[in-house]
């Protein structure tokens, strides 16, 4: 997790309050992603290290209680198609007609 958050572009003292200290940051600037190969800005965001709900022993890194990668993505669709994120409408049977 201390690599992955030098690679994201952290200070170690931020490091530290994260991983040792166990604090939440908040935080604005610039983060980088390496799958996406660009950074992202982050205006005033909560940055916390959680324990994975899935892994107890596996720590995950979350901006606004989002799992960093699901933030990334968001990030990412926004950046590329717009603003406005799609919302999974619900599909109405429209049932058979005879």
């Amino acid at each position: 997790m201390e690599k992955f958050c030098a690679m994201l572009g952290f200070s170690k003292e931020m490091t530290e309050s994260l991983l040792v200290k166990k604090e939440a940051l908040k935080c604005s600037g610039k983060i980088y992603s390496e799958q996406h190969r660009r950074n992202f800005d982050i205006k005033d965001d909560i940055l916390r290290v959680e324990n994975d709900p899935d892994d107890e022993s596996r720590l995950n890194l979350t901006i606004n209680r989002k799992p960093i990668t699901e933030w990334f993505r968001e990030q990412w669709y926004r950046l590329r198609y717009g603003t406005i994120l799609p919302q999974q409408e619900e599909k109405k049977s429209k049932g058979l007609k005879l």
